[in-house]
């Protein structure tokens, strides 16, 4: 008897106990996002309280805590989530993009980044599965919470819920854009981004469908003699800073350098810092505020097919289920490169190709790995001209080694390019190359310490990305205009929006949705234009509002970038 009497208070003990381990285990990431957060006084204060109410009612909505612990797995998920991110980036909720770059992120890759990331990996697992494994422990003994501990943990959560209820009152009336509960209430707002992120792998799936009656009516307004080869290269996760044709310290582009052909666009920026959303706007007449048309407009070897030429996609990355992948089935080939990557290959394929096909004109589109991380791997060993460049973790005092293979993986680009247009000089014909990268990188440059890329809010690193075309001595003499407006716009303002535009220009491809004052190759070129930036809820909005500082802004000012 005395047994059976003493073991409800233990057990009642011990579910109380664990469903304090519960809520005070996921209001953690609210807390610090409360440092890392631009939010008002009055977001901070929901955000906190709100969510803890929450989880306080969520602990005793049954007797058995254990139970509703599980049943909460997908919170603690994303809790997870989000301080694995916070690690990575030192701020920024789970976004639409993250989200949608988990899912369309090969293994490789994916395995590569957790690889240089363990020290969050390892705090997750110390803070929540501990928290599982009680659960699972409560819900096998069958140990439930007390009517009372139930009752005043509701009360008090109702509370605080109610309080956080009202703090949002003046918190929507400071906002600037009236979305709190979507963009400062943690995790109201990852629940949010997943369904954007749902809706656009949803329209993704449809693109078939949606683009299927699509044509740009195109046409060629002029012709050269003999046969034309356009070769249009995307770069991955390749900053300007980091480039010697930029002004950087070091020599990282020895080839390039002395090509006297080459132009440099100095003052081109991305639309979007991640791959999945970034490469589908360079591949498409799209503007960054027209973002619903990308799902029915087809893309650029859409346009070339149309025009007449033969079009080849050859891809460094694997296929990502993402919208990349369906404009470059466009193309009249596609090939995936498979085994190690290297950037190399893709003009070795390109060279069998242009051999095989004497007849046709030819429009290339390399979709390289470029620098994207781990960058040690992006490059033949013959290529670590900057030593120590080993592959290590992501942490400061690592930080020589990651950006000596960072700039080696630039050189190796550098010789990439350079060989690519050699092999275009060679052929004799008019041919001309574009190269611009999708976005750039962050290399624990200042005190913020951010590293890589796609993070909710942007920097300097990640947006100013390196562009540069080339045009054959053939090209040149037929299209002395078009050389020459490239010179003359190698410093206007423009994002990767123009460059669908200027590869349609340069192969003088005129149709629907061909905007020459978008064309860097055109003397009408409208330097006045807006630029925008394509947010993670994919709103079209001014480059000082996508989450960069102070200093960033004074960084582009430096280089003469003014938005």
């Amino acid at each position: 008897m005395k047994n059976r009497l003493n073991r409800p208070r233990y057990t009642r003990r011990s579910s109380t106990l664990l469903a304090v381990y519960f809520f005070v285990a996921l209001i953690i990431p609210n807390i610090v996002l409360l440092y890392t957060e631009p939010y008002s006084i009055w977001s901070a204060e929901a955000s906190l309280l709100m969510p803890l109410g929450f989880y306080m009612i969520w602990s005793v909505a049954l007797r058995r805590s254990g139970v509703m612990i599980w049943l909460a797995f997908p919170f603690i998920f994303f809790c997870a989530f989000q301080i694995v991110l916070l690690y990575l980036f030192g701020n920024s909720i789970i976004a639409a993009d993250m989200l949608t770059n988990v899912l369309t992120t090969n293994p490789g890759e994916a395995g590569e980044l957790l690889g240089n990331i363990y020290p969050s990996i390892i705090i997750v697992c110390v803070m929540y599965v501990p928290l599982l494994w009680f659960a699972s422990r409560e819900i096998g003994h069958r140990r439930y919470l007390s009517h009372t501990t139930r009752k005043n943990l509701a009360l008090l959560g109702i509370t605080l819920m109610a309080i956080g209820g009202l703090i949002l009152i003046p918190a929507y009336r400071v906002s600037e854009d009236k979305r709190v509960l979507k963009t400062d209430i943690f995790p109201l707002n990852v629940f949010y981004n997943v369904k954007v992120s749902a809706s656009e792998f949803r329209k993704m799936r449809d693109f078939q469908r949606t683009s299927g009656d699509f044509r740009f009516d195109a046409r060629r307004a002029a012709d050269a003699p003999g046969r034309e080869i356009y070769v249009f290269v995307i770069g991955e996760a390749s900053r300007a800073p980091s480039w010697q044709l930029y002004g950087y310290d070091r020599e990282t582009n020895p080839r390039l350098s002395r090509e006297a052909g080459v132009v440099v666009f100095r003052n081109l920026i991305t639309q979007s810092n991640a791959t999945h959303k970034s490469v589908p706007l360079i591949l498409s007449s799209v503007g960054t505020d027209e973002h619903e048309e990308l799902y029915r407009r087809r893309g650029l070897p859409a346009l070339f097919n149309e025009a007449g030429f033969r079009t080849w996609f050859l891809s460094n990355q694997a296929p990502q289920g993402a919208m990349i992948d369906k404009l470059a089935h466009d193309a009249d080939s596609v090939v995936y490169l498979r085994g190690q990557r290297y950037d190399m290959q893709l003009l070795d394929t390109m060279k069998r190709i242009v051999a095989q096909d004497r007849i046709h004109d030819l429009l290339f589109i390399l979709h390289t790995y470029g620098s994207h991380f781990s960058y040690h791997q992006r490059y033949p060993r013959e290529y670590a001209y900057f030593r120590p460049d080993n592959d290590v973790a992501i942490a400061a005092a690592n930080l020589e080694m990651i950006r000596n293979a960072y700039d080696n993986s630039i050189r190796y680009t550098d010789d990439f390019l350079a060989s690519t247009i050699d092999f275009l000089r060679r052929e004799g014909c008019v041919s001309a190359l574009l190269y611009c990268s999708d976005h750039g990188e962050d290399l624990l440059d200042d005190s913020r310490e951010r590293f890589l890329h796609a993070s909710p809010t942007t920097t300097f690193y990640q947006l100013w990305v390196a562009s540069l075309a080339w045009f054959s001595p053939a090209y040149c003499r037929t299209f002395p205009e078009k050389v020459e407006a490239a010179r003359n716009n190698s410093d206007a303002a423009a994002t990767t929006h123009a460059l669908f535009q200027t590869m349609a220009g340069m192969a003088s491809v005129e149709g629907r949705f061909v905007d020459p004052t978008a064309s860097l190759v055109s003397p009408d070129y409208d330097r006045t234009a807006p630029r925008r930036y394509l947010n993670d809820h994919n709103l079209a909005v001014p480059f000082p509002r996508t989450g960069m500082n102070d200093e960033d802004i004074a960084n582009f000012r430096r280089h003469g970038i003014e938005f």
